[in-house]
């Protein structure tokens, strides 16, 4: 072996075959499914199949600088698996074998990569450690998210679908579009830009949308939605997040109903602000709604998808809490004042927080497409915790303390009315009609959740 050469590999059993995690992996999506949400990584240009010469060319962050890398495939072998091996990049050279072996009932996976951090022998010796640590943790992420797709694909047993999917772009609708592909359904983006390829376009704001190309869609998932905690809760503030989610809402349901060829379902999120600020109260899915803003806002945003239903369109409201990722929402704001030892909890801590991980959120809303949800449900994991729980497990995860709690009326004085509404809000709610339904959710408890979205 070469001086600063590293070997990192990793081997994970699937009850799944080797024909299927390769169809897995040649579906557009898989790169953006397997790139952990803790690392700064985008497509540039992808080849249409995965074939001998092929290469994908992405833009990829080295700390704060962007840097192209250009990756060319080798010793192809359908069902078996295939190499990747950097033609332009940061590393000195990288080279990564996925291998797929055929065993009874299942295969094994190989992931092996072989490389050599920037400077050679020099950055080997200084950097070589924690780039070791990295791709174990970047492998370990992967191997995880593989395992936890395919079974759920292969449990719902969902034929093809066409599913059009507006806010593709956010936190939870980049993942959800990526899952969706490499599952095998074709996706359509709504979006307000030019469309490109897989793409229509809507204006939600002037009242349009291109209907035809929405003839025959099997389903839709609606995510957009102006960011809640982006600004304080001004007059203006509030119109604009009642605008930016009842408007487009009904737009969109209205024009699904005039459809000929309408889709079997409509999932329009919503959020666990429905019940309004509850203190230890435990919330199932049929609670009363509460009487605050963020409470009467999701009232009119889930009243506001009526039209499809009126139309015959099976229409399902995930009450979404937190998700976590790092990639966007409220972890992504947490984990630098945690990470920096200065994390705590919000206020008195004893609130509560309906949470899911990012890989749940996904398996839900495609258990909705499946069509086994309907109506309202708490789009949450079966545990939620208390605001000062939830600043122990984070602190424990990253290794850091949790111990400067930041008062309430700091933040009142911060952020006003939506200080009350957010991070100072208790909603203890609870996934009882998803588990009646059967779903079952691949992170039930918040510590393995963190670890999981963190990779630590």
């Amino acid at each position: 072996m070469s001086r600063g050469r590293l070997v990192v590999e990793r081997s994970t059993r699937l009850p799944f075959s080797a024909e299927q995690v390769w169809a897995w992996h040649v579906r557009p999506g898989a790169f953006e499914r397997l790139t952990p949400p803790w690392e700064r990584a985008r497509v540039l240009e992808r080849p249409t199949g995965l074939e001998e010469g092929s290469r994908v060319v992405l833009e990829v962050h080295v700390g704060p600088v962007p840097v192209r890398w250009v990756a060319r495939h080798h010793d192809v072998h359908p069902g078996r698996g295939f190499v990747d091996e950097q033609v332009e990049g940061p590393f000195g050279q990288w080279v990564h074998e996925h291998v797929f072996t055929p065993e009874r009932d299942g295969c094994v996976i190989t992931d092996r990569i072989s490389c050599t951090p920037p400077l050679g022998a020099v950055g080997g010796w200084l950097g070589g450690p924690f780039v070791r640590a990295k791709l174990a943790r970047t492998l370990r992420y992967r191997h995880a998210v593989l395992a936890s797709d395919l079974y759920l694909h292969a449990r719902a047993g969902l034929a093809p679908m066409h599913v059009a999917v507006t806010g593709a772009s956010g936190l939870v609708g980049s993942a959800l579009v990526p899952f969706l592909s490499t599952g095998g359904h074709k996706v359509t983006r709504l979006v307000r830009h030019s469309p490109g390829a897989g793409e229509v376009q809507w204006q939600p704001e002037a009242g349009t949308i291109d209907l035809a190309a929405l003839e025959g869609v099997d389903a839709v998932v609606h995510l957009a939605g102006e960011n809640l905690a982006a600004s304080r809760w001004t007059t203006a503030r509030k119109r604009e997040l009642r605008a930016s989610r009842t408007g487009p809402t009904r737009l969109l349901a209205e024009s699904l109903a005039r459809l000929e060829r309408k889709p079997q379902v409509l999932v329009s999120v919503s959020a666990t602000g429905y019940y309004g600020s509850r203190g230890s109260e435990v919330l199932p899915d049929e609670s009363a709604p509460g009487r605050d803003f963020l409470a009467t806002l999701c009232q009119a945003w889930e009243a506001a998808a009526e039209p499809a239903d009126r139309a015959g369109i099976q229409v399902a409201h995930p009450r979404f809490g937190i998700v976590l990722s790092p990639a966007g929402g409220a972890l992504r704001k947490m984990l630098p004042a945690f990470l920096a030892g200065a994390g705590g909890p919000m206020g008195s801590g004893d609130q509560w927080m309906s949470w899911s991980s990012i890989d749940d959120a996904v398996g839900m809303l495609h258990f909705a497409l499946g069509g086994k949800a309907h109506g309202a449900f708490n789009a949450v994991a079966p545990a939620p915790v208390t605001n000062a729980q939830f600043a122990r497990t984070l602190g424990r995860v990253l290794s850091r303390p949790a111990l400067l709690p930041v008062p309430a009326p700091a933040l009142r004085l911060l952020f006003g009315e939506m200080a009350e509404g957010t991070v100072l809000a208790s909603a203890r709610a609870l996934p009882r009609r998803l588990e009646r339904w059967g779903y079952r959710f691949i992170h039930t408890d918040l510590e393995p959740a963190l670890r999981h979205v963190l990779g630590r």
